[in-house]
């Protein structure tokens, strides 16, 4: 049985579309119909039903990707590293959430870079969940960190870390509101109140307050940045109350630039994931990166 239809097979199977295949692969979508329907005829039974939306493999193709695949995997680890490691200087393309990747990922990874290091070469691009996960399934990246966990078997997802979501104010808010009013009131206290957020839809807001008031925001943006660290800046600057993750903002918290308005009894908490394409942890850069990670997160949490 020829590799590269394997392969084809492979990569198909994990894509869930023919499209989605032939971009990863560098091949036309008709060359990867072309090689499917060959393999299918050698095998002498139906690999995919065909969808509107992609394809969903039978079960004797499910059962020819579970005993291809990781003979495939390690082949590509070959082809990749060679047999020398120290030659197989690699680029890691890392995508993420602005904020998380610079204030997090990025100063533990770039500790496997330099002369120090173990000879990684590092390129960041910042996205939302959907642009990044995207991205990592056409091949533009090699590892993402998501806040969303991806469906369907190209993407495979490690959660990475929990963090803290922390509602706050400058000083002077914090007076006008009370802590005591706010926790006898809850939601209404905040009522009307100007907020900081990044995305109209008070994505950060929204969230808190469903998860600790059972509520929606009966607010409006004041100021909306598309980024989280403006939005600690503008709280600080007294624009209105913001919901930011702990760790960004603790320093300003230690400061008393701003002040955590509640203290719930079960804190909101947003999870991270690590994700890359199903079979590239194999490849050293990848599982070093991947590995590394893990490993810092745990100081994270």
């Amino acid at each position: 049985m020829d590799l590269a239809l394997l392969r084809t097979f492979v990569t198909v199977h994990r894509a869930g579309s023919f499209t989605r295949a032939a971009a990863l692969l560098g091949l036309s979508q008709p060359a990867v119909t072309s090689q499917i329907r060959t393999l299918e005829r050698q095998v002498g039974r139906p690999l995919f039903l065909r969808q509107a939306r992609g394809v969903t493999p039978t079960t004797i193709g499910d059962e020819l990707a579970h005993k291809a695949a990781p003979h495939l995997d390690a082949l590509v680890e070959i082809t990749e590293t060679g047999l020398d490691d120290e030659s197989s200087l690699r680029t890691l393309h890392l995508a993420g959430p602005p904020e998380f990747t610079a204030e997090r990922a990025l100063p533990a990874l770039t500790e496997l870079t330099g002369h120090d290091g173990q000879g990684l070469t590092l390129r960041a691009s910042f996205g939302n969940a959907e642009e990044t996960l995207e991205g990592l399934a056409a091949g533009h990246h090699d590892l993402a960190i998501s806040t969303a966990r991806p469906r369907g078997a190209l993407l495979t997802a490690t959660p990475l870390c929990d963090e803290e979501h922390v509602l706050v104010a400058a000083p002077h808010w914090a007076e006008r509101i009370g802590s005591g009013k706010l926790h006898r009131k809850g939601a209404p206290a905040l009522e009307n109140l100007p907020v900081v957020e990044v995305h109209e839809s008070l994505p950060f807001i929204s969230r808190y307050w469903a998860s600790v008031f059972d509520s929606r925001p009966a607010t409006s943006g004041t100021v909306v940045v598309p980024d989280l660290r403006a939005v600690l800046a503008c709280a600080c600057a007294g624009a209105g109350l913001a919901v930011l993750p702990r760790y960004l903002c603790a320093p300003a918290l230690e400061r008393g630039d701003v002040i955590a308005l509640h203290e719930p009894a079960v804190a909101p908490l947003r999870t991270y994931f690590l994700v890359v394409r199903t079979g590239t942890l194999v490849m050293p850069h990848i599982a070093r990166a991947h590995e590394w990670l893990q490993r810092a997160a745990a100081d994270w949490c």
